[in-house]
């Protein structure tokens, strides 16, 4: 056993492509040792990453694939022999499985006897395997975006090629891909080691080599080192604390090697514009991190990771040109804010109709006025069921909602859309349920995302996202495979999420109907596409098994907070034996009624008990009975596992009536009444999930 190193060395790819190539390679090189009988048992495998290269490591490598043996079927025997003698058909075939004629044997088939040989397949050389091998796994990894980079050559990657690295022990392999050919050198970091190669001895002296190259080549070590300088940095500032971000800390992890952290400061008079238009400037411009005070406040100092290592002096002119870029950037968003300001969100209403939001769908104004009409729609539906909704708060946002797209600071950074139309609308003396509202319109963003924090704009980021799906289903403009250049899918992950999440008292379906403005084919088709998307939310989202979903959602994917609820019953009680063996009971019972239909055997029309021949069934039909009522009520005060809990009492009366009793009796009447019973039992317990789509252990 040895240990295998592969090393793909690029220019720099994007940081967001990384960690999913990083567990593709990986994937791709076990996948290949499995599949060639190089490896066995617990595979013990590790990928590496930096912006430079992708790696990965497997121990355990096997120097020669094992001899395959393998059963091959010949020609028949009545063929193969004539006269007790072989003909060229047995001969072609000894030749074939490469063994003597003497070793040929007859089996006997479904066909006839037919020649078998046991054919032996030599193992081949580890590393040969893996030169032949594994160029074409590298050329299988997946990239959203690939490139060309050598005139006349057909090879496409994310980024050029510059180096390959493949080692089998102490052993150099020699792969070829993209014009590189494979050796043991590798390369440190750009700046602060050089164009220098670095020779590894083997697998195991791999990411030693590379630090002393002033590379770590293990993502998730940088991951711990960015965390804990950030740390030792804030420590310095005594009171301060850097503002948790994950996403910018795995954004930074992919875009360095080496990476050490420098605190630099800025003015507090930028402290008077709205934190959220200063995070976003250091954090998605920049890439710097946020430093919070006492309480939480924002603190005029902020954070940079850098990709080399300095000295005090050279430190100081790093911080001195961050601080002088973020300077100029407040400036131009404080000039933004001022410039705004002197035309109000209401005079930006009529701006709006030169703004197309589609071309087919006209002008964000018209989608303003629809979003208005839905809103208002939606509002006093969940008024009438019980629901407090400030309506004329709700019409004010839903008419404002996209003015900020004319404002000069949406122009310059568009990721606070929907933000600035709700800090206008706070700064210009708008109602704080209207600003809110506006601020929120566009909840969730994501799966990670919270809901919009106020039911107005709850209802307005329900409008928006709906009345966006409805026109463009209704242009046909559906996603297809992975493509979704509209984002509708998030549009409506988002509608499922908040009615998963808050209390709103609406249907899915009704918010197809109202969106659509009831054309039917459109409504029909949206909500397929809703039953999708709260499916991958009970998936995804909330962890449900395969089966529990299709269970729950096969009896009703309109009410998104039942749905959930109901999930969560199912999965609560699936692992009691008594529900494991109703739930089975059920599954029988609806095999039973669909192989009757289709036998053309009718049950009746309701169960007469006078038609009982076995107590067990007049013992089914009264317990059930009672059973069902008692369901009915859990159902109703939403107790849904309590509910089936009572269900799963049944056990002993369903089993004691199949035991005891054949439905499918010759008797008609009889046969009809036991189909009829079971059609009632099923019936009366249907309404939170569908039993026969739960897997039953065993």
């Amino acid at each position: 056993m040895t240990d295998f190193l592969f090393e793909i060395g690029l220019e720099e790819v994007p940081a967001r492509m990384i960690a999913g190539a990083q567990a593709e390679l990986e994937r791709r090189v076990v996948g290949l040792l499995v599949r060639e009988r190089l490896v066995a048992g617990e595979i013990e495998a590790k990928s590496f990453s930096t912006p430079r290269r992708l790696a990965v490591v497997v121990r355990g490598v096997k120097e020669r694939q094992e001899d395959l043996a393998e059963e091959m079927l010949g020609p028949s025997a009545k063929i193969a022999y004539k006269d007790g003698v072989a003909t060229a058909a047995a001969v072609a075939f000894a030749k074939k499985a490469g063994v003597e004629i003497g070793a040929l044997k007859t089996v006997t088939t479904p066909k006839g006897e037919y020649l078998s040989a046991t054919a032996v397949k030599a193992g081949r050389a580890a590393g040969v395997v893996i030169e032949e091998e594994l160029p074409k796994e590298v050329a299988g990894i997946y990239w959203a975006k690939t490139m060309y980079w050598r005139a006349g050559k057909a090879e496409r990657f994310v980024r050029p090629v510059r180096w390959l690295v493949a080692m089998l022990g102490g052993e150099t392999l020699d792969v070829e891909f993209a014009g590189q050919r494979s050796g043991n050198t590798t390369y440190g970091h750009r700046v602060l080691y050089g164009a220098e190669g670095i020779s590894v001895g083997s697998a195991g002296e791999y990411e030693g080599a590379l630090r002393t190259g002033y590379v770590i080549v293990d993502a998730e070590v940088r991951r711990q080192r960015i965390r804990k300088e950030l740390d030792r940095v804030c420590r310095s500032m005594e009171g301060t604390r850097w503002r948790e971000d994950h996403a910018l800390v795995d954004k930074l992890t992919h875009l360095t090697e080496w990476p050490s952290v420098i605190q630099g400061g800025f003015q507090a008079e930028y402290l008077e514009l709205p934190e959220e238009v200063l995070v976003t400037v250091m954090r998605d411009h920049q890439s710097y991190f946020a430093v919070e005070g006492k309480g939480g406040a924002l603190a005029p100092h902020f954070l940079a990771v850098l990709n080399t290592e300095a000295d005090e002096r050279g430190q100081g002119v790093i911080r001195h040109g961050n601080e002088r870029v973020l300077r100029a950037r407040f400036n131009d968003a404080r000039f933004f804010w001022e410039f705004d300001q002197r035309t109000t969100l209401n005079d930006r209403v009529a701006l709006l109709d030169k703004v197309t939001f589609q071309k087919e769908l006209g002008s964000y104004g018209a989608k303003a006025e629809r979003v208005r009409v839905v809103a208002a729609e939606m509002a006093a539906v969940v008024e009438a069921r019980g629901g407090k909704v400030d309506a004329g708060a709700l019409d004010a946002a839903a008419r404002l909602s996209k003015t900020d797209l004319t404002t000069e600071l949406v122009k310059e950074f568009t990721e606070l859309q929907g933000v600035v139309g709700g800090l206008y609308a706070r700064a210009q003396g708008h109602a704080e349920a209207v600003a809110a509202a506006i601020y929120d319109q566009y909840r969730p963003g994501s799966m990670e995302d919270g809901v919009p924090r106020t039911i107005e704009g709850a209802l307005l980021a329900i409008a928006d996202k709906a009345d966006t799906i409805a026109g463009m289903f209704g242009l046909g403009l559906e996603p297809t495979g992975s493509k979704d250049p509209f984002a509708l899918r998030r549009a409506a992950n988002g509608i499922v999420k908040i009615l998963a999440e808050t209390e709103i008292p609406l249907g899915l379906g009704e918010i197809c109907f109202m969106a659509a403005r009831g054309r039917e084919a459109v409504v029909r088709t949206m909500e397929v596409f809703f039953a999708e998307r709260l499916e991958f939310y009970l998936r995804e989202a909330k962890g449900q098994a395969y089966d529990v979903v299709k269970a729950v959602l096969a009896v009703g994917a309109d009410q998104v907070r039942g749905a959930v609820a109901r999930a969560a019953a199912v999965s609560a009680v699936r692992s009691s034996a008594d529900f494991e063996a109703v739930s089975a009971a059920f599954k029988r019972m609806s095999n039973i009624l669909a192989q009757a239909k289709e036998k053309g055997l009718a049950a009746a029309d309701s169960v007469d008990p006078g038609l009982f021949t076995d107590e067990a069934e007049t013992w089914l039909f009264e317990q059930a009975g009672g059973v069902a009522a008692r369901v009915a009520e859990l159902r109703e005060d939403e107790d849904y596992q309590g509910a089936l809990e009572a269900m799963a009492g049944l056990r002993p009366q369903v089993d004691r009536f199949f035991e005891a009793v054949m439905v499918m009796a010759p008797d008609e009447r009889v046969r009809g009444n036991r189909l009829a019973l079971l059609g009632k039992v099923l019936g009366d317990f249907s309404g939170i999930a569908d039993f026969s789509e739960i897997v039953v252990a065993g």
